[in-house]
């Protein structure tokens, strides 16, 4: 019988013998890597993981202890050790179970985490609201190099360096986040890690020891076990103890009988407690370990070779930014690049490749990034920074506040705008148009297409003097439409197919990346209503193309808008607007996001739940006709 099969609900983890950990941990990563392969996830942080929350679940009571992940990329252990190792066969997927901590998914799961550096500042909540109300309870934090280098998480341990109660934060040091680390933090914690001082007297110390005879291993032993204290006094001045936090560390993240001695330790006392854990990225799996980028995020794969079985070939929308940013990289020496340690999932990696000097990775930092990016272009530089739609809603104030009141020249490229799909409501790049479209003399730009996205970055760039914001998504490069390339014009929308000659009159105007949904609404409509429909790519979100789309409007009997965005905010409620205030009363049909929160699932399938896949959307128009 597998070791694992005793663990059928939280704390079970405590009846096993110690002895047999190890072995635990051996079954937990290739279970995570079988289910995984099948189902894709967050694959190396997880795996780096596996000892340490085993030391953390043998010290902890679940689910009265409050234990926070940060971020969530490496909670897939918490979850089998709570009792949802069934869940993985639907990991990610429609209805089943999510990639990161979810309260509605277990009360082991104390808080939802989906973006970094939160963690810190939720167990300090914790703990206050513990020691308010009376409470025992242990409160614990895990949060890795690379989310520190957020600042949230600097406000947090300021504050924390005042609680006069037990709470426990553990630096999971893996030396990456999604990309490698960069920045003073990450030197600092190698300065920590790699202490010459420290090292150099470990050795002799031990050496010197091992050589008296009888007693030196003994004594040798003894002094291992005081390595901690030993640490403390030789690596000093380190930055957790200048704030005036404990600092202890740093420990192997692999060695459960040295983690659970440590962490007993520091739950035991009644003051905050920094515990310097190193894991090895991908552990137990020699490709995520070489290649741990890679395995961070990966679609179904096959173990053997690690290539995954995605049947999608050819370019994405990233790639084609990214290609494009090169060539233009290459007219203008101005055009610098920011990423928030994304280069490679935003493309931006292609762009450093080539010009190295003018790539920025400022780490994930995405504040600092929108207002360095406003320092740039104040210098004379045309900066592209290019985040993920739903990280960049963090940089909300910096945009408002530094960019647009200043009307400065600065390109956002961003990135898995619209649903995303597997990693569920933290990640779905549904609000952007929303919490964009208010911005002061922001341009917004919604390409539909492949040809359509580099003639956009072109026009940011070259045509453009004050802000301006790129949106598409993460889907493959869609060529079907390079025909459709009429030069763009400052809030021009794009006619694709004008009215056929049938006595019912529908326009079809569509945002960005449902072109191809709307495209097939239009077939739908022609095949079984023998209607031909206008059929728009609005190019522009703002400003709007108000008298071409009002022009339309009056000549429809029905006006339909499919964006993939949430209503309120969104570019059909400005449309309607428009049109309300112009007095034109054609029936709107807005097809948009309705739903509060969007799960996990496959983008179709969101669809199709959502209204917004082309049969649902025909079906709509056909209730009208």
């Amino acid at each position: 019988m597998a070791i694992l099969d005793n663990i059928k609900k939280e704390n079970d983890i405590k009846k096993l013998k110690a002895s047999s950990l190890n072995d635990l941990s051996a079954e937990i990563r290739e279970f995570i890597i079988e289910n995984v392969s099948k189902t894709g996830g967050h694959l190396a942080s997880n795996l780096g993981a596996v000892e340490l929350t085993i030391a953390l679940h043998r010290c902890m009571t679940f689910p009265s202890d409050k234990l926070i992940f940060d971020v969530g990329h490496q909670s897939y252990t918490h979850k089998i050790l709570t009792g949802r190792k069934s869940g993985f066969k639907k990991l990610r997927k429609l209805d089943g179970m999510s990639g990161f901590p979810k309260s509605i998914e277990s009360e082991s799961d104390p808080f939802n985490t989906g973006h970094s550096s939160t963690s810190i500042s939720a167990a300090l909540g914790y703990c206050v609201a513990r020691d308010l109300s009376g409470g025992k309870e242990k409160v614990c934090a895990v949060i890795g190099d690379g989310s520190l280098t957020g600042g949230m998480a600097y406000e947090a341990l300021d504050r924390l360096a005042q609680l006069r109660s037990q709470c426990v934060i553990i630096v999971n040091d893996n030396q990456m986040s999604i990309g490698k680390n960069v920045g003073g933090l990450s030197k600092a914690l190698n300065h920590i890690r790699v202490s010459d001082t420290y090292n150099d007297m470990k050795s002799n110390v031990e050496s010197a020891l091992q050589s008296i005879p009888a007693v030196g291993e003994k004594m040798a032993r003894g002094i291992k076990r005081s390595k901690d204290s030993l640490r403390n006094i030789l690596i000093h001045d380190n930055i957790f103890e200048e704030m005036g936090l404990t600092y202890v560390g740093p420990i192997d993240g692999h060695n459960i009988e040295e983690m659970v001695s440590t962490f007993k330790e520091a739950f035991s006392l009644n003051k905050p407690i920094v515990i310097h854990v190193c894991t090895k990225k991908g552990k137990g799996y020699p490709l995520a370990e070489k290649y741990p980028e890679h395995f961070h995020g990966v679609a179904p794969f096959d173990i053997e070779t690690g290539r995954t079985r995605s049947h999608k070939t050819g370019a994405t929308n990233t790639d084609v930014f990214a290609k494009e940013l090169v060539c233009l990289g290459s007219e203008n020496e101005k055009i610098v690049a920011i990423t928030a340690a994304m280069a490679q999932g935003t493309g931006v990696s292609l762009f450093r490749r080539h010009f190295p000097k003018r790539t920025f990775d400022v780490g994930i930092a995405e504040q600092h990034a929108v207002t360095f990016a406003a320092g740039l272009a104040k210098g004379g530089m045309v900066p592209v920074v290019a985040i993920y739609s739903s990280f960049l809603q963090r940089a909300y104030d910096q945009i408002l506040h530094d960019v647009c009141l200043q009307r400065l020249h600065v390109v956002f490229a961003i990135d898995r705008s619209g649903l995303v799909g597997p990693d569920g409501e933290t990640h779905q790049g549904i609000y952007d148009t929303s919490f964009l479209r208010e911005m002061p003399g922001l341009t917004i730009l919604a390409p539909k297409g492949a040809k359509e996205i580099e003639m956009a970055l072109r026009f940011a760039i070259n045509e453009c003097d004050g802000p301006v914001a790129i949106k598409y998504s993460r889907a493959q490069a869609d060529y079907s439409f390079d025909k459709f390339d009429e030069p763009f014009k400052a809030g021009h929308a794009e006619m694709i197919q004008d009215f056929g000659s049938y006595s019912k009159k529908i326009s079809i105007v569509s945002v960005g990346n449902m072109m191809e949904v709307s495209n097939e609404v239009s077939k739908l409509l022609k095949e079984r209503c023998n209607i031909e429909p206008r059929l728009i790519n609005a190019r522009f979100i703002k400003p709007l193309d108000k008298n071409f789309l009002k022009e339309t409007a009056e000549a429809s009997d029905i006006m339909v808008v499919v964006e993939e965005n949430v209503r309120r905010g969104s570019f059909g409620e400005a449309l309607a607007y428009e049109l309300y205030m112009g007095g034109v009363t054609t029936e709107l049909i807005h097809c948009c996001i309705d739903a509060e929160l969007v799960p996990h699932g496959g983008i179709g399938e969101l669809r199709e739940r959502l209204g917004l896949s082309p049969e649902s959307i025909y079906n709509k128009i056909y209730l009208r006709i």
